[in-house]
């Protein structure tokens, strides 16, 4: 019937190890239904044994048992066949997680590449300093816009301040007004 609609068929999606995992978990299914089967006739198999044993068949009664204990080691052997199917699953559900993080470190690393492409040691030993000179002359400017005092005229201004104050000179300051200043309303005013 083609296309419906115009769309594409997208590409799927379904990895080797997705295929590996499903037929895993298909198999290991199965053995699971083999196993109940295998119980469920086990028990079948117990109680006629019993049954024999009352009604003095005691060969068959025996024969049945022999067949139940073969009959349980298949058992243990689908058991451990399932637990080995379930630890393969687990480890390639595992690698799949590990190749992610492997992807993951590959473009990160990549992506560091091109960084260090764009930026060397040399380069950025070059801005720093250049950062610090910048910092430097802004420092200085400031000192001169701030009109910071030499050590030597921090020195002179000391002095002049002893000399000052030896002399017993008084310093004049303004007067204060003596008017009061007028009341603040309570209410603000409306607009």
């Amino acid at each position: 019937m083609g296309n419906i609609f115009g769309r594409k068929r997208r590409p799927t999606r379904v990895t080797e190890q997705d295929r590996a995992i499903l037929q895993l978990k298909q198999q290991r299914d199965k053995l699971k239904q083999y196993q109940k089967k295998i119980t469920l006739q086990l028990e079948k198999e117990r109680l006629l044994a019993k049954q024999l044993l009352k009604d003095g068949k005691k060969e068959k009664a025996l024969l049945l048992l022999k067949k139940k204990r073969y009959q349980d080691q298949l058992l243990d052997k689908t058991e451990n066949q399932i637990s080995n199917l379930e630890r393969m699953v687990q480890d390639i559900e595992f690698a799949q997680i590990e190749m992610k993080v492997i992807e993951g470190l590959k473009v990160g690393n990549e992506c560091l590449k091109k960084m260090h492409e764009v930026m060397s040691i040399e380069e950025v030993e070059r801005i720093m300093d250049e950062t610090q000179d910048a910092i430097e002359y802004q420092r200085q400017i400031d000192d001169m816009l701030a009109g910071s005092l030499t050590q030597e005229d921090e020195d002179a201004v000391l002095a002049e301040l002893e000399a000052i104050t030896q002399q017993g000179e008084e310093v004049e300051l303004p007067e204060v007004p003596a008017e009061s200043l007028p009341e603040v309303p309570e209410e603000e005013p409306e607009p």
